[in-house]
């Protein structure tokens, strides 16, 4: 686990209508202010990460396909720095994710099809607020994005 870090299993209500996803409310207790929402699309086999905001709140949901989320704590302060998480969500998994500032993030589209990852953030993306490093070649985070066999 990662300090700070929260995952809620999220609720689809299905009738012979269609369904509903609920994702996030003003009254949930992750909720801390509102700032923008918007879709991240991935195709299958890609990576985007990483990436670390410094303000910048994120609530994750995926509602279509599926994601391998992956995070790691570099926060000095934090007591669980070092710490990795993998994290497999989607509609299979339907899960909110928040992630709190200073947390390195990346994702990679897994199944076969396109997935889409819903952010409801707590600030409007500001290009200031947003470090990013490469997803293969990080020295600073030691992990292999390829499909572990087991």
């Amino acid at each position: 686990m990662i300090d700070g870090v929260k995952i809620k299993r999220l609720k689809k209500i299905c009738d012979e209508r269609g369904m509903i996803w609920q994702m996030f409310r003003k009254d949930d207790p992750e909720f801390i202010q509102f700032g923008e929402i918007y879709f991240s699309f991935i195709y299958p086999g890609v990576v985007k990460g990483w990436h670390l905001h410094k303000k910048m709140t994120l609530n994750y949901a995926v509602i279509q396909g599926m994601i391998k989320l992956v995070l790691f704590d570099d926060r000095k302060k934090s007591p669980t720095v070092g710490n990795l998480m993998e994290l497999f969500i989607g509609v299979d998994n339907y899960q909110l994710v928040t992630i709190p500032p200073g947390v390195w993030n990346g994702f990679k589209g897994i199944g076969v099809k396109t997935s889409i990852v819903a952010n409801c953030a707590t600030h409007p993306h500001d290009p200031k607020d947003i470090v990013r490093m490469d997803p293969f070649e990080s020295k600073k985070i030691n992990y292999n994005w390829e499909i572990k066999h087991r």
